[in-house]
């Protein structure tokens, strides 16, 4: 038996962000892999480095993480269950590629301290989904 739980209107506000934010991240995403010959040569000769030494398991992370918060955030407008796994294999995927961008290909070595803040801004999100995901199953909203 499926009982109706009254969902607050800041949920259906929150999902709706995170959702316009991860397809932000999806446009992130395909500007990275479209990137011209033109585009990389507009580029510092440090940043061309950074760029030409991207291996491809990190891009697969970088897709994993854009396309499942994209997904995730979808699964809680229509109010899944499903989403919450689906948010924290974003977030693992997450967390790998931003390993590799800090840690591997050093990006603040080209790009300065700075390089860290949208990083921890885009993990930070990331868990905040994860938990609004379950706190949403708690409450009886996905279904």
């Amino acid at each position: 038996m499926e009982t109706n739980f009254k969902i607050p209107l800041w949920f259906w506000i929150v999902a709706a962000v995170m959702l316009l934010w991860n397809l932000l991240g999806v446009g992130s995403f395909f500007s990275h892999i479209g990137m011209t010959e033109e585009s990389l040569a507009a580029l510092s000769e440090e940043e061309q480095e950074l760029y030409a030494s991207y291996p491809m398991w990190a891009t697969i992370a970088f897709a994993v993480a854009v396309f499942g918060g994209t997904l995730g955030c979808i699964g809680l407008l229509v109010r899944k269950k499903w989403a919450k796994p689906v948010l924290i294999i974003s977030l693992i995927a997450i967390i790998i590629q931003m390993f590799h961008s800090l840690v591997i290909a050093k990006a603040m070595d080209v790009y300065g301290p700075g390089a860290v803040a949208m990083p921890i801004m885009i993990i930070v999100t990331a868990l905040f989904l994860v938990w609004l995901a379950n706190f949403s199953i708690k409450k009886h909203w996905l279904t």
